[in-house]
């Protein structure tokens, strides 16, 4: 018994410590994270009539972090009190918005580094591309985004609980599912949500850096594929990112 204690103990000790990194983390993202969204709306607002380069999805991946941001401060109350006060509702909202906001910035990093790929590599063929497409791929994005990631909420239950306090978050339980259903969807949800558009990234660099192997005659296009290369390597670091916890 004394030694089941311990255990009991050192679990509960670990996960006060693990809530609290997560509390401190989100709290750091928080401000900067807040401020840096709004200042990029406000910016990639005022160039919208004036360049084709993919502002419009710059825009839409400022958003999608955007809505991650101001639900910081409810997963830091939480992972604080140890409780969720405000409704299965709320907590599901919050929980599905995580994954919406991971994947929406994926699909508009990805069209971001494929954009500039295209105006890089084929400048006359999209120089005269227009915006409203942009618009179209975005909507598209956004709504098949938004349907896919129903699944993540649909999954969990809020129906355990720990004495009087409410779980939310990681301590959502998760529905039985058979190991073939988890195996599937786990495997699509790689293939689909960070394989395929990692590999797309990857073509993009590629193929960037071996124009930079090309000797050009005005020095105004070197510096532009450097800048592309450089945008691409910065597209592939975020794409990692997403996957930490």
């Amino acid at each position: 018994m004394p030694a089941n204690d311990t255990c009991i103990r050192t679990d509960g000790d670990n996960t006060d410590f693990r809530y609290f990194i997560y509390a401190v983390t989100y709290t750091v993202i928080l401000v900067p994270g807040l401020i840096g969204n709004i200042l990029a709306l406000w910016v990639f607002y005022g160039y919208v009539k004036e360049t084709k380069r993919a502002v419009i999805f710059m825009i839409n991946l400022a958003i999608a972090d955007l809505l991650q941001v101001l639900s910081l401060p409810l997963r830091i109350f939480y992972y604080l009190n140890h409780d969720w006060p405000f409704g299965t509702g709320l907590c599901m909202f919050c929980f599905y918005l995580k994954y919406v906001n991971m994947y929406a910035s994926i699909f508009f990093l990805v069209c971001i580094s494929v954009r500039r790929f295209w105006f890089l590599m084929y400048p006359f063929r999209f120089h005269d591309c227009k915006q409203k497409y942009d618009l179209y791929i975005s909507i598209g994005g956004w709504l098949i985004i938004c349907l896919a990631c129903l699944l993540f909420p649909l999954l969990r239950t809020s129906d355990d609980t720990s004495g009087n306090k409410t779980k939310c978050f990681v301590d959502l339980p998760t529905r039985n599912v058979n190991l073939a259903q988890s195996v599937a969807m786990m495997t699509i949800g790689e293939l689909i949500g960070f394989v395929t558009p990692l590999l797309i990234v990857l073509y993009c660099t590629w193929k960037t850096v071996l124009s930079l192997k090309d000797n050009f005659p005005v020095a105004q296009d070197v510096g532009e594929k450097k800048k592309a290369l450089k945008m691409n390597i910065l597209w592939l670091r975020l794409l990692g990112r997403r996957r930490k916890p």
